[in-house]
């Protein structure tokens, strides 16, 4: 896992998890919905992934040019002209809160950070601790976990161990529970509300293998298993200024975990954009939603919108690369084992649903194109480098420590205003008519 969502793996391995995701994903897919195949005149061979904070909305105000977008996208029926993907790094809500902030939109729409955990099925029969805020609990149980533990229940089993407030010290002597089981793995959702307990609990464990009322010896290495979702630094919110995000959280856990052991902080998965697997889940609900609408055509390209160079445009410009690779590893296999080699998804004799749109097998869009707007976190008036050659944002690197820095992956596509532009932009590459 840890290759597939941090880092570039080779390209034979990064085909096969690719390709084996997909697979498993879409039957997953296919026992939990009903398909509804209506079938529509205009076939799209495009697929839409929006971010919400920063280009539709900032906090819970609606931007004015997504009210314009909104009605090219939408047909007169109501209905969306071409797959769309709302997918936000929000990881402390459900998507039925994300879709109500967004009029025509259904929850099954909207892909939160965390909703990729439901593909880590080895996990959701462990004792997880989940930190963050709002309803962890639901989420996790939502997305497939039978046994979580929150911090409250933590505190109250081992009430000694949260002093930082010393308002919420307890004013006697209280015995551990005894009978609490071990916490087996930890689910970062999103940033908490107190900082300080989050981060003494969460460290307790890592120091302590599950045990946080047995004393520290020598600490294990590697720790129990932490899977974090949402690692932006920062977001935009109603203020003038960006606003912490999950990864500035994330940030002081790996910094006061290697002061303590020397040691860094390792990730089972890191979830959310601009992790790979976010893309590829996207890319999978971007072809069921098709399905689901009778358009068999195969999505060919993908356009994902965003306001954070960082975690949007960083994470489609990845999963670009990611595609590119795949395809080439593909060719180059068929040439291996001496099949002639036509251009993916082209042939013209062969059925439309068979042109690249086959669930479990080559499931890929060939390309993945990354569009700025500037309502966001990024706004054209940032101070440019003297160097015509230097990226905008290299000189300081604001990704999670975990995804290396390449000036290419943060630098956009296409730079627009905002959504509205971007929308007009897509439709105009695509040959789609404006309503």
């Amino acid at each position: 896992m840890r290759d597939l969502v941090t880092s570039f793996p080779d390209e034979v391995t990064q085909t096969a998890n690719l390709d084996r995701f997909c697979a498993e994903s879409a039957q997953t897919y296919e026992r939990l919905h009903v398909v509804n195949a209506p079938n529509g005149c205009n076939q799209p061979t495009f697929g839409l992934l929006f971010d919400i904070d920063g280009v539709l909305v900032r906090g819970r105000t609606l931007i004015p040019a997504a009210k314009e977008s909104f009605k090219k996208l939408v047909d007169r029926n109501g209905e969306f002209q071409v797959p769309v993907v709302f997918v936000t790094n929000a990881g402390n809500g459900v998507r039925q809160a994300k879709a109500e902030l967004l009029s025509q939109v259904s929850q099954d729409q909207v892909m939160l950070s965390h909703s990729p955990l439901r593909m880590l099925t080895q996990y959701h029969n462990k004792n997880v601790l989940v930190s963050g805020q709002g309803p962890v609990a639901e989420i996790a149980q939502n997305m497939g976990f039978q046994h979580v533990v929150t911090i409250e229940m933590l505190r109250e089993a081992y009430p000694l161990l949260d002093v930082v407030d010393q308002n919420r010290r307890p004013k006697e002597q209280i015995p551990p529970d005894k009978d609490f089981p071990r916490i087996e793995a930890v689910i970062l959702f999103g940033e908490p509300i107190r900082w300080e307990t989050n981060l003494q609990l969460i460290v307790d464990l890592l120091l302590t293998n599950g045990y946080p009322a047995n004393p520290v010896m020598s600490p294990p290495y590697p720790h129990i298993p932490v899977l974090a979702c949402n690692m932006d630094l920062m977001w935009m919110a109603e203020a003038k200024i960006p606003r912490f995000g999950h990864g500035s959280f994330l940030v002081c856990l790996e910094s006061i975990y290697k002061k303590i052991t020397g040691n860094e902080l390792k990730y089972e998965a890191l979830i959310g954009k601009p992790s790979l697997i976010t893309y590829n889940y996207a890319e999978l609900l971007v072809r069921q939603q098709a399905k689901s609408r009778g358009w068999s055509g195969p999505i060919r390209r993908l356009y994902a919108i965003g306001d954070n160079p960082m975690a949007d445009i960083y994470g489609a410009n990845l999963y670009n690369h990611s595609l590119q690779s795949a395809q080439r590893s593909r060719v180059q296999a068929k040439m291996k084992a001496g099949q002639v080699v036509e251009e993916e998804g082209a042939e013209a004799g062969s059925p439309a649903g068979e042109r690249g749109g086959k669930l479990g097998g080559s499931c890929h869009a060939e390309s993945c194109r990354s569009i700025l707007v500037c309502t966001g976190v990024y706004s054209r008036h940032e101070e440019l480098p003297s160097d015509p050659h230097e990226s905008v944002t290299q000189r300081v690197f604001h990704g999670h420590r975990d995804f290396r820095f390449d000036p290419s992956l943060v630098e956009a596509s296409y730079v627009v205003q905002d959504v509205n532009e971007a929308v007009d932009l897509i439709f105009t590459q695509e040959n789609w008519p404006l309503n």
